[in-house]
C-alpha cells in the first residue's frame, strides 16, 4: 500500500533543488528554522510520491546522511503536520503513514474487501466543512481523510 522511495543518490537535479527551495520557503514563512536535517527529511517525503512510513523516510534520509536520528524524523514530521504540510493517516494496513500535502488537500476511499484505494476530490469534503460550519459553528480541519467501505465491484458481489 505504501509508495516506495525512489530518490536518486548523488547530486539533485534542477527539479529537486526547486523543490527544496520551495520546502525551505514554506518552513521560513511558518517561522520555522531551516536545518539541513529537517530539509533532508522533508525532501525525502516530498520525493516519495505517496504514503510512506517514518521508518522508510529515516532509511532514505540515512542514505544521504547516516547520522539522522529517528527522533529527529518524528519531530520533523510532527512539526510539519502541525503546519499542515504533512498528513498522518492509517490506510488500514496498520502502519502510520505520512504524505506531503503542501497546499494540496485530498482524501481516500478504501475498500475493506479488496484494499483498493481511490482518491476522493476535495470538493466532497469542502461541502461537509461548510455544512458543519453553517449548522454547528464547528470549523473542521479535514486535510486528509480515509473513508472505509466497499468499492463498486465488491459491493456488487456482496
Amino acid at each position: 500500500m505504501t509508495a516506495r522511495l525512489t530518490r536518486r543518490r548523488g547530486l539533485p537535479n534542477v527539479g529537486d533543488m526547486s523543490c527544496e527551495k520551495d520546502t525551505a520557503d514554506l518552513l521560513r514563512a511558518a517561522g520555522q528554522k531551516v536545518t539541513p536535517q529537517r530539509l533532508l527529511i522533508l525532501s525525502c517525503l516530498r520525493h516519495a510520491g505517496g504514503h510512506v512510513t517514518a521508518r522508510q523516510i529515516l532509511e532514505e534520509a540515512r542514505r544521504s546522511y547516516p547520522y539522522v536520528d529517528p527522533s529527529t524524523v518524528y519531530r520533523t514530521l510532527a512539526a510539519a503536520k502541525d503546519l499542515r504540510l504533512v498528513s498522518e493517516t492509517n490506510l488500514g494496513a496498520g502502519d502510520t503513514l505520512f504524505e506531503w500535502l503542501g497546499g494540496d488537500r485530498h482524501h481516500h476511499l478504501i475498500c475493506r474487501s479488496c484494499g483498493q484505494v481511490t482518491q476522493l476530490d476535495e470538493s466532497h469534503l469542502a461541502a461537509l466543512t461548510r455544512s458543519l460550519q453553517r449548522e454547528t459553528g464547528f470549523q473542521a480541519d479535514l486535510d486528509h481523510i480515509a473513508i472505509f467501505g466497499s468499492c463498486a465491484a465488491c459491493a456488487a458481489n456482496e
